[in-house]
């Protein structure tokens, strides 16, 4: 068993010897090959280092002719392009000159529009064009001129080759530097600008304003008054040549014909209103004018002015945004507009500066009110108009207009209560007591001034006025505090003024007329409207009614109580014996009828109650002051009186309404004699008059008796 295991081992070693051997066999042999192929890339290296030096110089050749090639195209192509660039702008100048000659002889207007915008669109080609050979045409000839020397210095072709470059490259760059020049300045493109800023002005100068002087019925038609001034296809036009104008460095010239006429054309419009009135514009010639003719040509101002914000300016500043909108820079437009507007601006503005510099008379005030409430109106619409850094000057004309007419209207109210209170000493109270004219003036104005029109820019320059004096943070009084303090101190000044005057009559009765009319009108005339409303209809009966009851009072008991004290019963009249008696009562009737009669004669030629409802309530008080008293003394006597002519009590209470009855006088007044008669109990009809008359005959006879 041991002995066969021995005996396989034995085999497989004599087996793996085996393999030992051939593998050293194969081993040998491979040696040997590799050593035969080393030996066959050491020759084949040998010829390939060989091959590389007879090549190398063609590769340099090759290497040269590409870098050449790639020289003479970075000069050639743009060249060619500059080439064509000649024959575009060639081809484009003949097609102006045919759109030239089409749009010479069209008439339709809209077609006339058409062919205009293809004239633009063609000229802004031709631009192009010669922008394009402008702008390269240096860089070409640079480029070329270097390939020349190159091929000069390199000698990379013939001399005759050589020559003939440089021949071509000296005629190309006389053509560049006379063509170009000629192109842009004296050619064709020149002659198209040209055309063109005729047809930008042409254009310009037939978009007029229209309705402008018209008058309109409702504010539908005025908001038509705000329209474009051209057609869409106008304006597109328009902008169109504007750009291509600034394109050709022609933006100034494009500027100032645009400024040039649309100002003349806003200014033909306004003129179309006839601002005669804005010639007269420094002070000194405003206060020479007639106040009819002032008055006038305020009115008009405001008028025009807000015509010319809200329509002319409107409609310029959106043909402005229109046509100049899309030009380079920062808001061209909005600074031509500025420019058109500037002095037609400039105008209003110094009318309105002068009337706010003129005198300050009292009546002003109402138009410096108008001025100031027009403005302050536009005042939104007028910084929306004139807005941005253009239009700041403007804004602060405007400003400065407002600030002025703020002035001169406080000035002008101020300095009409300093002239009530300066007219109590130069100016006597009206000789009849009737109430003077600076009550019935000062009365009607604080009322006119006191109606919605211009209480509220009264207040406004009021309540302006005050914020400059206590600054903007201080606490301002309602509007109608401040208008109602303002025209109480006017009110105490005429009450100042009134009480100065009354003691200047001689006459003891005349100052209580005057108080009384005075008192009386400036209540009558007060209440009821916005005047009583503001300063407080309770304040307005118990300041002037009660003061004008309390003169009518006073009147009274200076007038007619002396007239009934000539009536009242004396006890020596009871002792006296029948015929002295009757001689008494008899006297006392002729004194109280004689000064009856001068009473009436004082109250005709002096004295004067205008007021209509103020004399009837006279009347009826007189009446029942004396009527009765006379009528019982009447009846106290009738017995002494029986048989004698008297008058009666009815014709005396018709005789007392003759006094207070303003319009039956005569010129040197006397009572008429009325168509009516007054009879007494028991005797022939006979005129009031006629009784007087037989009464003071009948005492005449019985005195010569």
């Amino acid at each position: 068993m041991a002995a066969n295991e021995e005996d396989s081992a034995l085999v497989k070693l004599e087996l793996a010897c085996s393999d030992l051997r051939t593998l050293l066999l194969s081993s040998a042999k491979l040696e040997k090959d590799l050593e035969e192929m080393e030996k066959k890339f050491d020759s084949i290296d040998e010829k390939l280092s060989t091959a590389a030096k007879r090549v190398a110089p063609l590769q340099s050749l090759a290497m040269a002719a590409k870098a050449l090639e790639t020289r003479i195209n970075r000069a050639v192509s743009p060249a060619l392009g500059l080439l064509h660039s000649f024959k575009l702008s060639e081809s484009f100048q003949k097609k102006l000159i045919e759109l030239s000659d089409k749009l010479s002889i069209e008439k339709n207007p809209r077609k006339r529009l058409k062919k205009l915008l293809k004239y633009v669109q063609c000229v802004d080609q031709l631009n192009e064009v010669i922008n394009l050979i402008s702008r390269d045409g240096e860089p070409v000839i640079q480029k070329l001129q270097e390939v020349v020397e190159f091929l000069s210095r390199t000698k990379a072709t013939d001399q005759y080759r050589t020559q003939r470059l440089k021949e071509t490259l000296i005629t190309f760059k006389a053509l560049y530097e006379s063509e170009v020049d000629a192109m842009r300045f004296d050619g064709l493109l020149d002659e198209a600008l040209l055309n063109l800023q005729d047809e930008f002005e042409i254009m310009l100068q037939q978009m007029k304003h229209q309705n402008i002087g018209e008058q309109q019925a409702d504010e539908e038609a005025d908001q038509k008054l705000v329209s474009d001034l051209g057609t869409e296809m106008e304006v597109q036009v328009l902008r169109r040549i504007a750009e291509t104008l600034s394109a050709s460095d022609c933006l100034d010239i494009c500027i100032d014909i645009f400024v040039k006429v649309r100002y003349r054309r806003a200014a033909k419009a306004l003129m179309r209103l006839n601002p005669d009135y804005l010639r007269t514009y420094t002070p000194e010639e405003i206060d020479e004018m007639q106040w009819q003719s002032l008055e006038t040509s305020i009115s008009l101002w405001i008028q025009h002015f807000e015509l010319a914000v809200k329509t002319v300016f409107v409609s310029e500043k959106k043909l402005c945004k229109q046509v100049l909108g899309g030009l380079p820079g920062v808001l061209i437009w909005l600074e031509c507009f500025v420019k058109i507007a500037d002095k037609i601006m400039a105008v209003f503005f110094r009318f309105g500066e002068g009337v706010a510099r003129s005198n300050r008379e009292p009546q002003k005030l109402f138009k410096l009110l108008e001025m100031f409430d027009s403005l302050e109106k536009l005042k939104l619409e007028f910084t929306e108009i004139f807005e941005g850094e253009s239009g700041a000057d403007i804004c602060i004309r405007f400003r400065e207009l407002e600030k002025l007419l703020v002035h001169a209207s406080s000035k002008v109210f101020w300095e009409f209560g300093l002239q009530i209170e300066g007219t109590s000493d130069f100016f006597a109270p009206p000789q009849d007591g009737s109430v003077p004219k600076l009550v019935r003036y000062a009365v009607n104005y604080l009322k006119y001034l006191t109606t919605e029109t211009y209480s509220a820019p009264m207040a406004k320059v009021f309540r302006t006025e005050q914020m400059w004096k206590a600054g903007i943070l201080s606490k301002p009084e309602t509007d109608e505090s401040l208008l109602k303090d303002a025209i109480s101190n006017i009110m105490e000044a005429l009450q100042r003024n009134i009480e100065s005057k009354s003691p200047s009559y001689k006459d003891k009765i005349l100052p209580h007329i005057f108080v009384m009319n005075t008192y009386w009108y400036i209540y009558m005339r007060s209440r009821n409207t916005e005047l009583g409303k503001l300063i407080g209809e309770q304040y307005m009966k118990q300041k002037y009614k009660s003061a004008a009851e309390e003169s009518a009072y006073m009147y009274q008991w200076r007038a007619w109580r002396p007239l009934v004290r000539l009536l009242e019963k004396e006890d020596s009249e009871e002792q006296d014996n029948g015929t002295k008696a009757t001689a008494v009562v008899r006297g006392k009737l002729e004194a109280f009828f004689n000064r009856f009669d001068e009473i009436s004669q004082r109250h005709a030629r002096g004295y004067s109650i205008p007021d209509a409802d103020l004399r009837e309530q006279l009347r009826e008080a007189t009446v029942k002051l004396v009527v009765p008293v006379y009528s019982e003394f009447l009846n106290a006597h009738s017995k002494l009186l029986s048989g004698e002519s008297y008058v009666s009590p009815e014709s005396l209470k018709g005789l007392v309404g003759q006094v207070f009855n303003g319009t039956d006088r005569t010129s040197n007044g006397k009572p008429k004699r009325r168509d009516s008669k007054d009879t007494v109990p028991g005797r022939n009809s006979v005129s009031v008059e006629g009784e007087l008359k037989n009464f003071r005959r009948s005492r005449s006879k019985s005195i010569d008796a």
